[in-house]
Parts: C-alpha cells; sequence; structure tokens
C-alpha cells in the first residue's frame, strides 16, 4: 500500500523548499490582511464606507450632528453591515509518480524542479482567485483619457491614477501608500509615458530592484506587474485595508510513496478571499 509522509528525497527537505518557493511567487496575498480560520464555511461582515451620521426626514437634509438643539434628544446615527457567507476553496496538485529508478540515478535538480513547479502552480491560481475577486469587486472609475495610456497625444496614466487616489479618498481611506496592479502591457505603456512622453517634466518617482513584486513606486503608489492582471485594466486599493485571506491549511507538500515502484509530489493549499471594503479600491478601465 501506497504510504504518505513529510519525506527528505537525496538531501532536499520538501516542505522547506516548498515554503521557500510559496514566498517567492506569493504575490497578491501579501497585500491582504491574512488571518486563520477554522472552519471552511466563513461568516464575515462588509462595512459601509464613510462617516456616520443621522437619516434625513423631511426638510432636513444637513447633518443633525452638528445641530443639536439644547434639551433635546441626542440624534441616533447607527452604521450598516452586510452579512456574508464564503466557502474555503482547495487548490492541490500532485506530480505524476517518479520511478525508484529515475529518482536514484537522475539529477536532484529533477526533484526539486518539479516541486517548484507545482508549489508555482498552487500559487498562481491563488494569485488568479485574489486578483479576479478584487477587480470584479471594485466600482469602476471610467474610461482612462484619450484611447488608453498608449495614445502618445491624449493618453494620461498620472491623471487616472490621481482620479483613482481621489476617489478612494473621497470615501474617507487614506491614500498615503497605495498598491497597483496592473499587467506588463499597461506597465510598458506607463514607462513610455513617463520617460519616452513627459521625461524630466513626469512627477517624482522611483525605481528599484523588484522586491516583493513591486517595481517601483509612483505618486504614493506601489506599481505591481503580474501576467495575471488583465489587460486594459488597472487596479488601485488600499493594501491590507481592502480584504482579508482566510487560511484554512496553509501551503502543505507531501510524498506519496509506493515502495519498490516510485513516489509522487503532492501540493495544497486552503483559503478564501473576502473583500470587506468595496470602497477601498478602485478598478481603472481603458488603460
Amino acid at each position: 500500500m501506497a504510504e504518505t509522509g513529510q519525506n527528505d528525497i537525496r538531501g532536499l527537505q520538501i516542505e522547506k523548499i516548498a515554503v521557500g518557493f510559496a514566498d517567492e511567487e506569493n504575490i497578491f496575498k501579501q497585500f491582504l490582511t491574512n488571518v486563520n480560520t477554522s472552519n471552511r464555511e466563513i461568516r464575515w461582515y462588509q462595512k459601509t464606507a464613510g462617516f456616520v451620521d443621522n437619516v434625513d426626514t423631511t426638510g432636513i437634509t444637513a447633518s443633525q450632528i452638528a445641530n443639536a438643539p439644547y434639551g433635546a434628544q441626542f440624534v441616533i446615527a447607527k452604521q450598516s453591515w452586510t452579512r456574508n457567507t464564503t466557502n474555503v476553496r482547495k487548490y492541490a496538485v500532485e506530480s505524476e509518480l517518479i520511478s525508484e529508478e529515475d529518482i536514484r540515478d537522475s539529477d536532484p535538480d529533477v526533484w526539486g524542479t518539479t516541486m517548484r513547479d507545482l508549489v508555482r502552480a498552487v500559487e498562481n491560481q491563488v494569485d488568479i482567485r485574489i486578483y479576479g475577486q478584487l477587480s470584479g469587486t471594485f466600482a469602476l472609475s471610467g474610461t482612462a483619457a484619450g484611447t488608453g495610456w498608449g495614445d502618445a497625444t491624449n493618453g494620461n496614466p498620472i491623471q487616472d491614477l490621481l482620479s483613482g487616489s481621489r476617489l478612494i479618498r473621497n470615501q474617507r481611506y487614506s491614500i498615503n501608500d497605495l498598491v497597483v496592479i496592473m499587467n506588463p502591457l499597461e506597465y510598458q505603456k506607463l514607462m513610455v509615458y513617463l520617460i519616452t512622453t513627459k521625461g524630466s517634466s513626469i512627477p517624482a518617482f522611483s525605481s528599484e530592484l523588484a522586491k516583493d513584486g513591486v517595481l517601483m513606486k509612483l505618486m504614493n503608489n506601489r506599481i505591481v506587474v503580474s501576467a495575471n492582471a488583465d489587460q486594459n485594466t488597472v487596479i488601485q486599493f488600499v493594501p491590507q485595508r481592502v480584504a482579508k485571506w482566510h487560511t484554512f491549511t496553509p501551503i502543505q507538500t507531501a510524498v506519496i510513496n509506493d515502495p519498490g515502484i516510485g513516489r509522487k509530489i503532492r501540493v495544497w493549499e486552503e483559503g478564501e478571499i473576502s473583500v470587506t471594503d468595496i470602497n477601498a479600491g478602485i478598478a481603472l478601465k481603458g488603460c
């Protein structure tokens, strides 16, 4: 009977390798609030953004909080919440059966490469899920100026990013450290605009070696580039505020051992995203 366990294969500790590759490939999850959950069914609450105020009455639309009459009862204001239920998703994959003979006389890097690719496959699907939920939930800011960022005459990514920042700030969120996720095509258009179209007249920006998926900062925006982002769409949001990632089972690995025949590598993760602050982000269309 096949045996399952956390095993060392020719000096390579599978769990350690998997966690290392997960850190490398896991781009979007770091911008969410990460919490653990012990239940596969998650109940969470979505709060209405902005300041609470009294309900308007006939003939009175101004806030009564600022015009409270002496000797009268206090005006009542309440917050609104929407309860949601989300089920944890499982992301899982395993390798083909690798014969004992192939394991013994092949380069150990083959085993390590297989592990790396399986972990990347799981984490890539997690990234796709996170991006899909964010981009599908955010309000649209309208079409970018001109015919998009590639329009050398009318395209204006700076204006679009500032417009998105304004709309987020209008919902009372801080815009001191926003995250912007874009496709490589939009990044190309942005850099052409900054360097070729505007040159030295652009707002100050800093660029350095990629770290945690962030390629540069531009007007308090951390620019993140991923092939998992949709073309012609850029999402902009407040990190650690916009959503939570609920971890039911963190990245796990196992070796399925069939003595005398071969072994398989198995990788899985369980979790789900909940977009709690839908007004803490904007989807810029037509970029």
